[in-house]
């Protein structure tokens, strides 16, 4: 039963903008506006806000390749530090290793005519475009590069977990924007179920088929299975689903959920996707838990995610 009164309480209130007004001003303003994803970001940043206080909290970051290859890079590159693990897609390591090595992205357009691009070697990637040599060029002079350094180190171990040998990436990188370098800088594991499925991963199996390496996938999971084990509470911060948000969730349930967990999506839970799927049937799986701060933001992660950092100061 509601009781009237409680659910009354709290009025709409307009917000009122004003002459340099701070980031931390408009999202105190918008906390009694009503109305739709707005009201769903202030309340992920406070609960954000929430759990990376939380120092008894394990709090993972999770998102896919595709906002790697945006500015969005430089936002996710600044938050590592706030988490304690990421669990990410194959092609992060492909953009974010391209544009270490200097790749050029540059803007374009959705309504590109693509055939045309492929004509002339350019690759679209929503409306980002990509010459072909500034990609798969790129990323295979520096995983060239590394590799090689890594095979002629002396602790050349033969066989490397996925997230060890990022580990060993992250080392070797120059570029302090890149998500990997700043992950190894800040002693945060990257786990990357997918680490085949892309460029690097192709270029790591021709590797393979030259020299005595092996990759152990299997590792990774008992790590994350012992993260989940070990750490009464969890936390996470999750951009857009497939393999990456379902590693979370997925670990996070054999500790009864995660006690934190914000998720940002442009997909509809009709298309029955994990994408689609809003962070309250998690609760029906035990991988969110029932009393858990969560909430499920709808919208483009390209504009919420940098209000969220600087409304938290977190960058």
């Amino acid at each position: 039963m509601y009781n009237k009164k409680a659910i009354l309480k709290n009025g709409v209130k307009d917000i009122k903008l004003k002459k340099g007004m701070k980031v931390s001003e408009l999202i105190s303003s918008m906390n009694d506006m009503g109305g739709f994803s707005g009201q769903h970001m202030v309340r992920g940043i406070e609960i954000l806000g929430d759990m990376v206080k939380d120092d008894s909290s394990y709090n993972f970051l999770s998102f896919p390749a595709d906002l790697v290859a945006t500015g969005l890079r430089g936002v996710l590159a600044s938050a590592v530090k706030y988490f304690d693990a990421i669990i990410t897609t194959g092609g992060t390591l492909d953009h974010d290793i391209a544009r270490s090595f200097h790749g050029k992205y540059s803007m374009g357009e959705f309504e590109a005519d693509d055939a045309a691009l492929h004509k002339i070697g350019v690759y679209r990637l929503g409306n980002v475009f990509i010459e072909n040599k500034e990609y798969g060029m790129r990323l295979e002079d520096g995983f060239n590069e590394i590799m090689d350094q890594i095979y002629k180190s002396k602790d050349y171990k033969k066989e490397y977990s996925a997230a060890e040998l990022i580990r060993e990436f992250g080392m070797r990188i120059k570029d302090d924007n890149s998500i990997i370098r700043q992950a190894y800088l800040h002693k945060v594991p990257i786990f990357c179920p997918g680490i085949l499925d892309g460029a690097f991963g192709t270029a790591l199996s021709i590797f393979s088929q030259t020299h005595d390496f092996k990759l152990n996938l299997i590792r990774d999971e008992l790590d994350l299975s012992n993260i989940a084990f070990d750490n009464k509470i969890t936390g996470a911060l999750m951009i857009g689903g497939g393999i990456s948000k379902h590693h979370t969730i997925w670990w996070n349930q054999f500790k009864g959920g995660l006690d934190y967990a914000v998720y940002i999506t442009t997909a509809t839970q009709f298309d029955g996707s994990l994408s689609g799927a809003r962070l309250t049937e998690a609760v029906s799986w035990g991988k969110v838990k029932e009393k858990a701060k969560y909430v499920t933001i709808d919208g483009d992660a390209t504009i919420i995610m940098p209000f969220m950092f600087a409304a938290l100061d977190l960058v």
